[in-house]
């Protein structure tokens, strides 16, 4: 699982919601955010910030981690 997908995961966990109610108060789409969860390859970022958006924080550039 990629980065912003644990940290998406965590943070909604820790507000208390569920994927339902976290898609809703996101406004997005609850495949979306199953999708983002499961770390799927090809998501629109405009989305991905958006649910980033829930807690303050927004993807930036930066160097990939080696594996």
């Amino acid at each position: 699982m990629n980065a912003i997908a644990e940290y998406i995961k965590k943070a909604r966990k820790e507000a208390g919601l569920t994927q339902e109610e976290f898609a809703l108060r996101s406004g997005l789409g609850l495949h979306f955010v199953r999708s983002l969860e499961q770390g799927k390859a090809t998501v629109r970022m405009d989305k991905v910030n958006q649910a980033l958006a829930m807690f303050d924080m927004q993807a930036v550039p930066g160097k990939k981690d080696k594996q």
